[in-house]
Formats: C-alpha cells, structure tokens, sequence
C-alpha cells in the first residue's frame, strides 16, 4: 500500500509562521492604516480601524490560539 503522508510530524516551522502571519498580519496592516489616517486628520476613519485592529486580534488570537494550543 503506498503511503501518501509521512507518519512523523518533521519540521513543522513554515506552520506556524503561516498561522502568526495569519493572526497578526491584518491587525498590524490596520494599525498602520489607522496610524496613517490619524496622521492625515481623518480621526472618525482612524477610530474605526482601531476598533477593527482590536476586534481581529480578538477573534484571531482566539481561533488561531485554540489552533495553536490544540483545543
């Protein structure tokens, strides 16, 4: 019978820097749209991608963190 997948973990690295970049990666690029938007004077825009900045890393490190730990 041939086997498709390997029995042992390996290197798993690439994993999970994939699944930090997925958790961090939107709430950072948000940051800096906010950061920016706040610079220009655009306070009401820069507020929401606030919330938004802390809203995603709510629900991802939620999510991923689960991912991660394996619960």
């Amino acid at each position: 019978m041939i086997q498709l997948l390997p029995l042992e973990a390996g290197n798993l690295d690439g994993l999970f820097t994939l699944i930090l970049l997925i958790m961090f990666g939107p709430a950072l690029l948000f940051l800096i749209i906010a950061l920016i938007m706040l610079g220009q004077k655009k306070k009401k825009a820069a507020k929401i991608f606030f919330i938004l900045t802390g809203l995603y890393l709510l629900i991802s490190l939620g999510i991923c963190g689960a991912m991660i730990t394996g619960y």
